[in-house]
């Protein structure tokens, strides 16, 4: 093989100048999508930027290709392929985005690894393309190959290709085992030293599950890279106590890190006694985790140390950043291109900082004051105020840390990167999240989906002003995720106690035990509110002695009618307690059912009831204490509902049948130019509504629009009598109490004189004219891509009070059997639905089937915005859609937002 080696071994056409994409595909021939340019995790942690090819790359492309070993350019061309020449260089480096796709890795400002693909329309393969990629050899086995295939499968599936063919030689087995690892099903042809690979690159459900691991594995291990230094510089380092600086190495010395501490201060030869360094370069250990407390204004240089370093991770616990606005925000959008373009993470700026409490790590880089002990919670919070405030009650609680992260401004490191490595690390067996913004909600949904369950997740979301959108939303998406959601730090720190140190109940029944009947009977009305089974309390008296105390609780806990105790413990006169709760420990550490008390009033795990192991740690068996015997039953009830869901089999996503995919993008797709150049969405009419959800199934009660009484007749006549009249504005449509529609027409005339009536009334100048369905109860399904929290799918009754009340249930995309029918029970009004007051049920198949079309043609053509079905009328032998509407918009992410490539 010469120099003029072609870059596709196949040889596709050699044309080194595309001409400009069709009109309406982009707006010139040089520009690609925006959210084809990512940040991504190599399987090691660092960062890796991934961005289109431009002609301004030509120079850097012939670097790279210089740096390859021989090796690697004869297994990517089949030959030796000394030197790229400029027919080539040009080729590789200006591509039309569309037919020729070509993806760049970039770490520092260099190429480290290049992904092709070109289309096979020449050789009568429109949907097929040639997929090609090297990868630089210093960064071969970082699993660029892989991610480099995942972001051009995205990229090729916008352009409309179904699958990828490659050329590869059989000797090439790296290349072989990254198709294989990426998930694809491969279709091989063997011409003697090389093999012709097929493979689709649809998302199939193997493929996902492969990319979501790759995903697990690097996120996990950018945190373990942080949470697990082996070494530390604190820059910014301070003799002076109150100087943050000061804090931050005072609290690792103090904690015992395992490595070496450096503190870095441009003119002091030692802080606290410490050996210090005027430059992280002047270290001569290497170092994993940098912190940083030096001002904003100051960072530039920080950072051009650090990266000279190779540092991993930057802890920013300096504020100033976009937490102060203004210029602060540019500052840390500089400070973040700068870290990720070298390949490290950042955690802050603004930053408490990261506790670790392992043995063989003991770190402490925070500036909390107090820090508790060894356990098995994981917590993560952005504010550092708050996290001060967390720490310091989590240490009265009794509640043991496994790790903390304080994430700041959340520049980088988010809460999703946390639960991936909470989600392998042994040590953490509760996760709780203090949570005032999501970065990217359908990543988190899928993240502690998976993690719940295994570990318990509590959380509190406060984020943003909307209070009610807010909850909805949040609520929505922790019921789908099986995250117990909570309303305040306090009730935050009771689930933990619980699920940190009791087993989940297997089913409601509850048994309450003491020697109060008035704190029995709080701990039963607390619960049978919370829909605990409780039966009536046991009081022993004010004087039960503690083998009383135990015999009862031994005999609740026998009684297979018992799923969970709640012990009351209040003596009337001062007196020891230490029998009482020798009896109520020795029983819990059985484990055999769970239970709390309302022990002396105490909050949390007191020594008294706390089991420990031979390091004095506390450990399951410690029986948790609520002031309030109704904050016990509360808990209860919490465990109850969560063990109900992970109780649950995995459910699939739901994929109705009789639908037709491309034929609703297609259309969407040619209405969307009828948005003017000052908008970003537009509603489409009732019939182009109608006709795009009966290509999934949902057929709308056959209507016709009428101008006038002459009109209205003959659409009568043409959907057969009986008949409705009815207006059909944002006023009048769903507002039966407003009396704008007539029923059960029989006749031309009672046509003729309800349009007319109707005319006079509303003053609108179109009407519908509908077909008659049967009488049933009226309901509302409803779609909106809420931009905070992901897409959403609503479901209440039809009307004014329903609206009024907010009494409407919400579900995240995508659907699955499971929590379409919990949809469906959800709104408080639900129960009409099964039958109230004499009434039949209705057909709950019938609705579901609705709502689960609606869900799917909402998730499968992400330019819809909204979908508003209302009315629909439930029936004892269907559900009878009257009327929709859908609104449309500009989708620049189509596939990124499904498909989720691996990006930061």
């Amino acid at each position: 093989m010469t120099d003029e080696t072609p870059l596709f071994p196949s040889g596709p056409s050699t044309d080194p100048f595309p001409a400009p994409l069709a009109t309406g595909t982009r707006s010139g021939p040089y520009e690609f999508p925006a959210h084809w340019v990512a940040d991504v995790l190599a399987s090691d942690g660092g960062v890796v930027h991934i961005r289109p090819v431009v002609p301004d790359d030509a120079d850097a492309m012939v670097q790279f290709h210089a740096g390859l070993s021989e090796r690697t350019r004869y297994l990517r061309y089949f030959g030796p392929y000394p030197v790229m020449p400029p027919r080539d260089v040009a080729r590789m480096t200006t591509v039309d985005h569309d037919q020729r796709v070509c993806l760049l890795a970039v770490l520092g400002g260099r190429i480290i690894a290049v992904g092709l693909y070109e289309g096979l329309a020449d050789a009568g393969k429109p949907t097929a393309a040639e997929v090609a990629f090297v990868v630089a050899d210093e960064h071969q086995g970082r699993g660029l190959g892989p991610i480099l295939l995942e972001h051009l499968a995205g990229a090729a599936a916008e352009c409309g290709f179904h699958k990828f063919e490659a050329e590869v030689l059989a000797e090439n087995r790296y290349m072989v085992n990254v198709f294989k690892a990426a998930g694809y099903e491969l279709k091989r042809n063997f011409d003697g030293s090389v093999v012709h690979v097929e493979f689709d690159i649809d998302p199939t459900e193997a493929l996902v599950a492969v990319r979501n691991a790759r995903e697990l594995a690097s996120e996990a291990r950018s945190v373990r890279n942080a949470l697990q230094p082996t070494s530390i510089a604190v820059i910014g380092a301070s003799a002076t106590p109150g100087k943050v600086g000061h804090a931050v190495l005072r609290n690792l010395i103090a904690g015992g890190f395992a490595g070496p501490v450096f503190p870095v201060h441009p003119e002091r030869r030692s802080v606290v006694g410490v050996r210090a360094y005027e430059s992280v370069r002047d270290i001569p250990d290497q170092v994993d985790l940098a912190v940083v407390a030096v001002p904003a204004d100051n960072m530039d240089t920080v950072l051009d140390d650090c990266l000279a370093k190779d540092v991993r991770t930057l802890l920013v616990v300096s504020s100033g950043f976009s937490d102060a606005g203004g210029r602060g925000t540019e500052t840390e959008n500089r400070l973040l291109t700068a870290v990720r373009s070298h390949g490290m993470r950042l955690i802050g700026p603004n930053a408490l900082g990261v506790v670790n409490t392992d043995e063989e790590v003991r770190l402490n880089a925070t500036l909390a004051p107090v820090v508790p002990g060894r356990g098995n919670v994981g917590f993560f919070c952005q504010s550092g105020a708050l996290g001060i405030a967390i720490l310091d009650t989590a240490a009265k609680r009794g509640v043991g840390l496994s790790t903390f992260v304080s994430a700041g401004n959340r520049a980088d490191m988010s809460g999703n990167d946390v639960l991936q490595y909470w989600d392998t690390d042994p040590a953490t067996e509760v996760v709780l999240l203090y949570l005032e913004s999501f970065g990217n909600p359908r990543k988190f949904g899928r993240i502690a989906r998976r993690l719940a369950r295994q570990k318990p997740i509590v959380a509190v979301h406060r984020g943003g002003v909307d209070v009610d959108r807010r909850r909805r939303g949040s609520e929505a998406l922790f019921e789908n995720s099986g995250v117990v959601q909570v309303e305040s730090i306090p009730e935050l720190f009771d689930c933990a106690t619980f699920f940190s140190y009791q087993p989940l109940p297997k089913g409601r029944r509850v048994a309450v035990i003491g020697n109060s009947t008035a704190l029995g009977i709080l701990a039963t009305h607390t619960g049978v509110r919370e829909g605990l089974d409780v039966a009536e309390p046991v009081d022993l008296g004010a004087a039960a002695t503690p083998e009383e105390f135990g015999a009862a609780i031994d005999a609740a806990l026998a009684d297979d009618r018992v799923d969970a105790v709640i012990a009351v413990f209040v003596p009337p006169v001062e007196a020891p307690p230490e029998a009482h709760a020798a009896v109520l420990l020795e029983a819990s550490r059985k484990q055999i059912k769970p239970i709390v008390s309302t022990f002396l009033a105490f909050d949390g795990v007191t020594e008294l009831l706390a089991a420990t192991d031979d390091a004095g740690v506390r450990v399951r068996g410690s029986v948790p204490s609520y002031p309030e015997p109704e904050r016990a039953a509360r808990v209860l009830a919490h465990g109850w509902r969560y063990a109900q869901w992970r109780a649950r089999p995995v459910s699939d996503v739901v994929r109705p049948g009789g639908t037709d995919t491309e034929a609703a993008r297609t259309l969407v797709r040619e209405w969307l130019p009828s948005i003017d150049s000052g908008g970003s969405r537009v509603t489409l009419d009732f019939a182009r509504s109608a006709q795009l959800l009966k290509l999934y199934g949902v057929q709308v009660v056959p209507f016709e629009e009428v101008s006038t009484p002459e009109e209205a007749v003959a659409a009568a006549e043409r959907l057969g009598f009986p008949v409705a009249v009815k207006a059909m504005g944002d006023r009048w449509r769903v507002r039966a109490d407003l009396t704008a529609v007539r029923l059960d027409l029989t006749g031309p005339s009672a046509v003729a004189s309800a349009f007319t009536e109707l005319l006079a009334q509303t003053g609108e100048s179109v009407l519908h004219v509908q077909a008659m369905a049967e009488k049933g109860i009226g309901c509302a399904v409803g779609y909106e891509n809420d931009r905070r929290i992901g897409p959403l799918l609503s479901f209440g009754l039809s009307g004014v009070v329903p609206e009024l009340l907010g009494d409407r249930a919400y579900r995240l995309l995508p659907l699955t059997n499971a929590s379409a029918g919990d949809l469906l029970d959800a709104p408080k009004s639900a129960p009409i639905l099964a039958g109230f007051a004499g009434q039949a049920g209705v057909d709950r198949d019938a609705l579901i089937d609705v709502m689960t079309r609606v869900a799917t043609l909402a998730y499968e053509v992400p330019e819809i915005q909204a979908i508003d079905c209302e009315p629909i009328l439930a029936t004892t032998t269907g559900a009878a859609v009257l009327s929709s509407q859908i609104r449309i918009g500009h989708a620049s992410d189509v596939l990124a937002q499904q498909a989720e490539p691996r990006r930061l």
